[in-house]
């Protein structure tokens, strides 16, 4: 599997697209908005678009989602439904965050712990990491030993938890028992900055790492 980041919104939110090598069919996760970058690196990397995965409902991630769906007709998946009242917002959440107002949609297929989608001949699998947002998930790839963690962990930081419904405690939870357990050589895409590792995280970040208890 490969993939291509594609910072987005003046937030410049990490959109990745993602492609299966043998099938050449791809998703994009989490496109927050300037779907002309996306839809250009689609076209430069050759690949046909088959899904919108996201990862939980803030605007920087999922502002462009349903202008993309409707532009390519591929289906919506994720995130975890208790961030369905985020989606719901998302008039307020422009209006919050001074965004163009965006359209309004409903995913094809709401995902929970568990859960695996298909992109191409690869599988991605889906863990519940609640704490920035209760239905947030993280998508990740064994073989290649890549996470997908949206805004629940950063390279030296971790994601917010002063939003409705945030909850610091379970954000560091779902950090220590469900990522870190991977293994530190998992590679992982943030939501915002640069890539790390899990090792790296729980051997360096003030937040969670082990030297900080």
């Amino acid at each position: 599997m490969k993939f291509r980041i594609i910072p987005v919104t003046p937030f410049q939110q990490n959109c990745t697209l993602l492609w299966c090598e043998d099938t050449l069919e791809a998703a994009v996760v989490d496109p927050g908005g300037d779907l002309g970058l996306i839809l250009s690196a689609i076209d430069e990397e050759g690949v046909k678009l088959t899904r919108i995965l996201l990862t939980h409902g803030h605007l920087d991630h999922v502002g462009g989602t349903a202008e993309l769906a409707k532009m390519t007709g591929v289906p919506i998946e994720g995130p975890e439904q208790e961030d369905r009242f985020w989606i719901d917002s998302l008039t307020q959440q422009c209006a919050m965050f001074g965004f163009d107002q965006v359209d309004g949609f409903t995913p094809d297929r709401w995902l929970k712990e568990g859960d695996r989608v298909q992109v191409g001949q690869q599988s991605l699998e889906v863990l519940h990491c609640p704490g920035h947002t209760p239905g947030h998930v993280v998508f990740y790839h064994p073989g290649e030993q890549l996470a997908l963690v949206g805004d629940v962990l950063f390279q030296g930081s971790i994601g917010r938890t002063d939003f409705p419904r945030g909850d610091h405690a379970q954000l560091i939870r779902s950090i220590k028992e469900k990522l870190f357990p991977l293994g530190d050589e998992v590679r992982f895409i943030p939501g915002h900055g640069p890539m790390s590792t899990f090792g790296n995280e729980r051997r360096t970040n003030p937040f969670v790492s082990d030297r900080w208890g």
